[in-house]
């Protein structure tokens, strides 16, 4: 996974240091979207603080290696990009019961058309409903 993370800051010319290495491994291990505050969770004491990790993040951002995947109660949730196409996000599904958030990489959704004057950045697709453990747990 190390050296994952190594070749990744390598491929986008970012020099490979301990806080970034260490941010791109809890996002793999993750596998799914997460907060700053779960990264640094994820960490545990050797975490850097929360304001290297934002900014590590942002510059993660802008070399396109992480997307702002979605916000929600005012908290970015970020993920890696190589599930993302330049326009468009693959959809997440949160589960309304346990709150869960799930990629579902290889769905897509048209581009919707925007109206002139419009343009647009990057289209992000979340479905909210019961994931079937929930919905199982509910049929008993």
């Amino acid at each position: 996974m190390k050296q994952n993370a190594v070749e990744l800051l390598r491929s986008s010319n970012l020099r490979q240091t301990g806080p970034r290495i260490a941010i791109l491994m809890a996002m793999m291990k993750a596998n799914a979207p997460v907060t700053q505050e779960q990264i640094a969770e994820q960490l545990g004491p050797l975490a850097p603080n929360k304001t290297t990790i934002y900014r590590t993040l942002m510059n993660l951002v802008k070399k396109n290696l992480v997307h702002k995947a979605y916000i929600e109660g005012r908290t970015w949730h970020f993920e890696l990009a190589h599930h993302c196409g330049q326009h468009q996000c693959h959809p997440h599904f949160t589960c309304s019961q346990c709150l869960q958030t799930r990629c579902i990489p290889g769905v897509s959704a048209p581009l919707i058309k925007l109206p002139e004057g419009f343009t647009m950045h990057r289209q992000q697709i979340r479905i909210e409903g019961l994931c079937s453990v929930c919905r199982n747990k509910n049929r008993r």
